[in-house]
């Protein structure tokens, strides 16, 4: 693919539309002003979103990607621009997000001189990528996009950065992009090894209390399929982390519930019980394992695992099968027998009445005459769309979202997993969104979370995009609150919000929006909100002192998963 000369920002545009991209995510400033420029002549060929603030594009990026399946790219500047992204490339790194990232920068012979809005970026997120480069000659530009693009989107997911020195962006050069395959040194696929399928099936074959666990990785192996027809076949009881929620429909009969630290009762407790246990795409994260010197240790551990750095790392495996899952569950299919554990699948469902007595109905069908955020994703289930795209921010509402949000599709559970990242949930609900207008996409945060990055209402209402948008309002930093309550004697250390008024704020912007103190006024309002053909902000006053239960508190075993 060869043309005459042109500017190294227009190769960095026409590199991106190469790699398919239909939509990018920034916000213009000097160091970038080049591909800006640029842009104006490809609109037709590639959407551009300005966001209200760098953070904002990274999300939104994120958010595109994790629903998507495809790799999220932003823009920004140099100095500020840049290091706005850092916190979203921390988010996408640990939860496995692809994601190009393109960053302006001085130019290169006033790099090292303190320029204006000169940082290094490429040091500073160097921690923080799958891989980073600093692009010096517009030669080079097409190929350092082409290596990223294949970087963040093969083997494990991950984000990239290229840094792109302004002399590179205005000076000329041949334009004859090539798709990058592979390279020596990086190594994406390998080969399964037989035996130790092999071995694997005979610890399975030969276990009376066998136990699933998977991850994000059989969404991102595209292992869906695999996963339930392994299940059906060998009637093993599972659970899913966070990031997995969605990869298994919640009415398979197969699914016993959710991990973690405020999932699931009976998937915690008896993580103790089984004798052996299946890891498929799931890395051990302490959220899932609280003190791993009290974690499954009686447990013979198969790990499924494409990251070969994740086996062994937190939990001792006796069986790792390193590869695709999506391969090594089709493999080790054919080696399992067909069996029934119908009395060890009974005591999960024993279980799990205890904590429909002790949580459910209070946080379902409460007493109490405030509002429960249990309640609301309840009233939520019942009239949101089987594909409908849940996007929560970080805090109590996140974990009360994801218990009760029924995942019935994979792709459909967006969150900030390992970096817990606050602001995540209103850019990453937009960009989801912008994948696909026709989607049901709900979006639900706290009144802490929505106050940094609320100003990407503002992108919302200029894209239109018919994000509904849901804040479970207690007035307070509601998950920090509740181990103040816990662990602190109740000493509400700066942690309760004197508020704004949301609903203002909203219709400022020109979304329609509601608030609900009654649950008298909820279901009608989350069906209004539901067929609004648009944004539509909906407030819900909660109770301000409500707890997530179950719990496992720091340093605790899962076998000492509390339901109140």
């Amino acid at each position: 693919m060869k043309d005459s000369m042109i500017r190294g920002a227009d190769i960095v545009v026409r590199s991106i539309i190469a790699e398919n991209a239909d939509i990018i995510f920034g916000y213009p400033g000097g160091a970038i002003m080049p591909v800006y420029d640029a842009l104006y002549d490809y609109h037709d060929q590639v959407r551009h979103v300005l966001t209200r603030h760098e953070q904002g594009a990274i999300h939104a990026a994120q958010g595109y990607a994790r629903v998507s399946g495809k790799v999220g790219v932003c823009i920004a500047t140099s100095g500020p621009g840049a290091t706005n992204l850092i916190t979203g490339l921390a988010d996408a790194q640990i939860d496995s997000t692809p994601l190009v990232c393109i960053t302006g920068q001085v130019a290169a012979h006033l790099l090292g001189s303190d320029a204006f809005q000169e940082t290094d970026v490429v040091g500073i997120s160097m921690p923080g990528t799958k891989w980073n480069i600093q692009v010096r000659r517009v030669e080079d530009i097409a190929p350092a996009i082409a290596k990223g693009f294949y970087i963040a989107r093969s083997g494990r997911p991950g984000p990239v950065l290229i840094d792109i020195t302004k002399n590179a962006q205005v000076d000329f050069g041949e334009w004859n992009y090539v798709r990058c395959n592979g390279f020596r040194s990086y190594k994406i696929h390998t080969p399964i090894d037989v035996l130790q399928i092999k071995r694997a099936a005979e610890l399975i074959n030969s276990a009376e209390r066998p136990y699933l666990l998977f991850g994000q990785g059989v969404v991102l192996g595209k292992a869906e399929a695999e996963l339930k027809f392994f299940l059906d076949k060998s009637g093993i009881p599972a659970a899913s982390t966070l990031l997995g929620s969605g990869a298994l429909p919640e009415d398979h009969p197969n699914y016993v519930g959710k991990l973690g630290m405020h999932g699931n009762y009976a998937p915690n407790l008896l993580t103790n019980q089984c004798d052996v246990l299946i890891a498929v795409g799931m890395r051990f994260d302490d959220r899932v394992t609280g003190d791993l010197k009290r974690y499954a240790k009686q447990a013979k551990v198969i790990h499924l695992e494409l990251d070969k750095a994740e086996v062994n790392k937190n939990v001792k495996a006796e069986v790792a099968v390193i590869g695709d899952c999506k391969e090594s569950l089709s493999m080790l299919r054919e080696m399992i027998q067909d069996k029934k554990y119908d009395a060890w699948i009974q005591r999960f469902r024993e279980l799990e009445q205890e904590e429909i007595n002790a949580v459910m109905q209070h946080d379902l069908t409460p007493s109490k005459v405030g509002l429960t955020m249990g309640e609301v994703i309840h009233q939520i289930n019942q009239y949101k769309a089987d594909d409908a795209v849940l996007v929560t921010d970080v805090g109590q509402h996140q974990m009360i979202a994801w218990r009760y949000f029924n995942y019935k599709k994979s792709r459909t559970q967006v969150t900030s997993g390992g970096l817990g990242t606050m602001g995540f949930a209103l850019p990453a609900a937009l960009g989801a969104q912008l994948h696909d207008y026709s989607r049901q996409v709900i979006c639900v945060v706290g009144d802490g979370g929505i106050q940094m990055t609320i100003q990407e209402l503002g992108t919302i209402m200029q894209t239109k995009a018919p994000v509904k948008i849901v804040l479970l309002n207690n007035n307070f930093l509601g998950m920090v609150r509740q181990w103040q309550q816990m662990f602190f004697d109740r000493r509400y250390s700066f942690t309760e919000l004197d508020n704004p008024d949301f609903i203002k704020i909203a219709e400022a912007y020109n979304i329609r929006a509601q608030k609900v103190t009654e649950r008298t006024d909820l279901k009608e309002a989350i069906e209004d909100m539901l067929i609004h053909d648009g944004p539509f902000f909906l407030e819900v006053v909660v109770e301000k002192e409500d707890n997530v239960f179950p719990m496992i508190a720091t340093g605790c075993s899962v076998e000492e998963v509390r339901l109140s």
